[in-house]
This record gives structure tokens, C-alpha cells and sequence, in this order.
């Protein structure tokens, strides 16, 4: 995804704030790097974000949480704070791990891409609104969103895939100690709502804010209770 799929909250929230809506390399209008790994990510971020100085309040959806809660852990100087969004400290279950995607579900979306990535997109879009209220009119609008800006490469695709099949923060989240916000969906069957509540115990300091009825876009499906619980952690 891109960072049009932000659209109405970055224009509310630049009413009151300086915001930078970032497309991660390789995606929308941002180049691509020679791989796409965390740290190559968070290095990239870091470099073009050098001349603004103050520190960053960091949104990050989904992938964008895991980039976000990597860059507080490399260069905590740099971030003041985090609001995750649909993010889960690991995406995959594992036999200690119930709150997740089967790894299976996550190789096979891989093994599409690289054959028919127009489709797996699309069905990858059908994914994230699953069982969310008002989901066949958001999905329309997030199928206008994601033509809107390029295309990501295929190799680019796979290799944030392999991110999110390779992360895991349950142990790193607890070294996190900028204040946080995690926003789940109850509905959410990317990022369980459980992850996220598990992501919230372990940061140090951090709150949870449950969406009802949202499933893994709360900010788009749900605008008003995500604007709300964003709002009271930034201006609060």
C-alpha cells in the first residue's frame, strides 16, 4: 500500500500538525532500494527525515507498525511517539503464537504474487476488509486508492512479505519506551485484535483502543472513532 490510503486522516490531522505522508520504498511515488529489509527501510526513512529535526510522532499501519517500532528501537531520538494501527508484534502463528495468520496463508499470498500479483492484490485488499462493517464500499474505495499511485515491483511485493513472515517484537516491544497508542479492530483477521492487546501490555508505555466492528483499516472504515482515539493521545 501507499500513503494515499491515508488520505482523509492526513488532511484532518495537517489541520493542527505538520504531516509527512510517506510511500515506503518501492511503493507509490518512493524508489526502490536494493532490498527491502527493516533496517534498510528504517535507514532510508531516517536519512530523509534528518533535516527536520524535531522528533517524529510515528503512525504506521500494518507493515508501517513494524517499521515504526524498529525505528524507535535504532534511533529513539528521533521518535517522540507511536500510534500503531492494525499492527501485531508477530503476523504469523507459531505453536507459542495462536494470535496470527497460519504461515501457510502467508508463503501462498508469495507464490501468487509472482505469478498473478494484479489478483493477489486485489484479493490481499479482500483479506483486510473481511468481516468489517460497510466492507463492499471500502473495498471499491481502497481499489481507487491503490490505482491512484505506481505500482509496486513484484520483487518489492515478496520481499515485505518475507518483513512481515520473518518479524517478531513480542520480546523487543518491552525496550519500546517512547509512549504508544495501539489501534486495533475487533474484526481484524491480519492483525488479531488479540496481538494487538498483547503488543499494548508489553510496551512500557502504552495504551489500546478497541474499534468495534472495524476490521484491518479502522481509519478508513471507522473514521470517527479512529480520529477520536488519535486525537486524545496527540492533544491530550
Amino acid at each position: 500500500m501507499h500513503s494515499g490510503f491515508w488520505g482523509p486522516v492526513a488532511s484532518r490531522l495537517a489541520r493542527h500538525h505538520r504531516v509527512h505522508a510517506v510511500d515506503l520504498p518501492g511503493h507509490g511515488e518512493s524508489p526502490a532500494l536494493p532490498s527491502f529489509t527493516l533496517d534498510d527501510v528504517v535507514e532510508a526513512l531516517d536519512t530523509t527525515f534528518e533535516a527536520v529535526g524535531a522528533p517524529l510522532t510515528l503512525v504506521g499501519w500494518s507493515l508501517g507498525g513494524l517499521v515504526a517500532m524498529r525505528w524507535a528501537l535504532v534511533r529513539p531520538e528521533r521518535v517522540r511517539r507511536l500510534v500503531l494501527v492494525s499492527t501485531s508484534p508477530r503476523f504469523v502463528a507459531g505453536d507459542d503464537w495462536p494470535h496470527a495468520m497460519e504461515a501457510e496463508t502467508l508463503d501462498r499470498f508469495g507464490d501468487e504474487l509472482r505469478v498473478a500479483w494484479r489478483l493477489t492484490v486485489q484479493r490481499f485488499l479482500a483479506l483486510q476488509l473481511h468481516g468489517a462493517e460497510s466492507s463492499r464500499a471500502l473495498l471499491a474505495e481502497m481499489r481507487q486508492r491503490l490505482s491512484s499511485r505506481n505500482a509496486p515491483s513484484t520483487a518489492t511485493l515478496v520481499e515485505a512479505l518475507t518483513v512481515l513472515r520473518q518479524c517478531d517484537f513480542r520480546h523487543e516491544a518491552a525496550r519500546i519506551g517512547q509512549p504508544a497508542l495501539v489501534v486495533s479492530g475487533d474484526r481484524d483477521t491480519l492483525a488479531f485484535p488479540a496481538a494487538g492487546r498483547f503488543l499494548a501490555e508489553r510496551l512500557p508505555d502504552a495504551r489500546f483502543a478497541l474499534i468495534p466492528g472495524a476490521a484491518h483499516v479502522p481509519f478508513l472504515s471507522h473514521a470517527d472513532a479512529f480520529n477520536a482515539a488519535i486525537d486524545e493521545f496527540i492533544d491530550g
